[in-house]
């Protein structure tokens, strides 16, 4: 978790449940709240004008919301939409504001937490700007199995369905079950009741 939970409510934050599918916050909505995953998965998308989505992350239990768009006056240029139950953490943007001015070492904190995420963000783009689509969904599955702390064949099991493997590497639905039934007769994944094992 980037803040303690304890003290951001004591700051007079306060947790709020999303049910799956629930909108947290839209693209184009000013910025008002600190947000922080108690429980639960957030995707973090956008949706094209012909209906294709992209996800651009998916943070789950501890991580915060796009809390950079706090530190700038720009309006959010995502949506985040709740894929589980969630329990999320919410503070008022001022009150965020004054507790890091006030404490050096959680804005580090903050800030490394921020820097990792980045980091994160190159991988991912260099990932899906390969032109092969296997490769594209290879390297995805590489950067959450890594990103998770997972080495050994087939521990990793993919955690979200094809459609959203689409979302993350720009292509279609159809492509990605080619592409995992391809990697299955590779012996590159395992498929188990519908679940993708890496």
């Amino acid at each position: 978790m980037i803040i303690d939970e304890e003290f951001l409510l004591s700051s007079g934050a306060e947790l709020i449940n999303y049910a799956a599918n629930n909108l947290i916050f839209k693209e184009g909505e000013v910025p008002k709240y600190y947000f922080q995953i108690k429980k639960g998965t957030v995707k973090i998308t956008n949706f094209h004008e012909d209906g294709r989505e992209i996800i651009h992350s998916l943070p789950f239990d501890g991580h915060s919301l796009v809390e950079t768009a706090l530190f700038i006056d720009k309006n959010y240029p995502v949506d985040a939409i709740a894929m589980t139950s969630c329990e999320i953490i919410r503070l008022d943007k001022n009150k965020f504001l004054e507790i890091i001015r006030n404490s050096p070492d959680l804005f580090s904190k903050l800030y490394s937490y921020t820097a990792e995420r980045m980091y994160y963000r190159h991988v991912m783009l260099n990932n899906i700007s390969a032109p092969d689509p296997g490769t594209k969904v290879k390297r995805v599955m590489e950067c959450m199995k890594a990103y998770n702390q997972y080495t050994a064949k087939y521990s990793y099991q993919f955690p979200f369905t094809r459609k959203h493997l689409a979302s993350l590497t720009g292509l279609c639905v159809e492509t990605v079950i080619r592409v995992v039934k391809k990697m299955e007769k590779e012996k590159t994944v395992r498929i188990e009741n519908g679940k993708i094992f890496y």
